[in-house]
């Protein structure tokens, strides 16, 4: 019997080394994952008026197909205009930032001087919240006023968010829109909100998932780590020949 019992906590000490690993390795991610996503503006590279960089999609979350022609869009916009249209997006921001102090501070840092931020509009989105912000310069307001640029942000960019994360959509409807109303041309207006009943993605993120399932295989092993020693001397016992017989 003695002999039996060893044999019961050798196979649940096997278990619980067979799983700390994992559970080390989830622990750990847990800690270290959401500092290791985060973005300050100390991270983003430098840049300067005149710039050919359109788009820093930090996020990854647009095409490389649809950046191209963004990035086509709002080049000749600036060729056209001397107006400078940037797009922006990260994952998360760094503890205590919020989209609106995280795209001034980028702005300032971009364009330091009064003369420098005349002509930007600088556009954000923190893709973790779907936050957005815009922030434009002095000499862009005739055209972009605060309204405008406040409903490219909450509207032209946010609905396709709000409606399943189409985050293409997004950025290439914003884009078309910029692009009019700072070559002169009539406001086209925000899109038309379509009620849906599904209006924010269901669908997990692969990290999400891969996290869930590590996290069930961890309580799996600790539960047979119990039970499959309990049920193990349960079969033996009742295998035993009775010491009435």
């Amino acid at each position: 019997m003695q002999q039996f019992l060893h044999q019961l906590l050798s196979i649940k000490k096997y278990i619980i080394r067979l799983m700390l690993p994992l559970l080390i390795s989830i622990v750990g991610s847990s800690l270290w994952a959401t500092p290791a996503l985060a973005t300050g503006v100390y991270q983003m590279p430098n840049l300067v008026a005149g710039d050919t960089t359109w788009v820093l999609d930090e996020g990854d979350v647009i095409s490389r197909i649809n950046e191209g022609k963004i990035s086509s869009a709002l080049g000749n916009l600036a060729k056209e205009t001397g107006n400078e249209v940037r797009f922006v997006t990260v994952r998360r921001l760094d503890y205590g930032e919020t989209p609106e102090s995280f795209t001034k501070a980028l702005f300032e840092k971009w364009f330091p001087t009064k003369e420098a931020q005349a002509n930007q509009t600088l556009l954000v989105l923190v893709t973790v919240t779907n936050g957005t912000e815009i922030i434009t310069g002095d000499k862009v307001k005739s055209l972009l006023t605060d309204s405008i640029a406040e409903s490219v942000a909450s509207e032209t960019l946010g609905a396709p968010l709000r409606d399943g994360n189409k985050y293409n959509q997004a950025f290439v409807d914003a884009s078309d829109r910029l692009v009019a109303v700072l070559s002169g041309q009539p406001d086209p207006g925000p899109p038309e909100i379509v009620d849906n009943v599904q209006v924010e993605g269901t669908f997990k993120k692969a990290e999400e998932t891969d996290q869930g399932n590590a996290t069930a295989w961890v309580v799996g092993l600790l539960i047979a780590a119990t039970i499959i020693p309990m049920a193990t001397y349960y079969i033996y016992q009742i295998n035993q020949p009775s010491s009435n017989g």
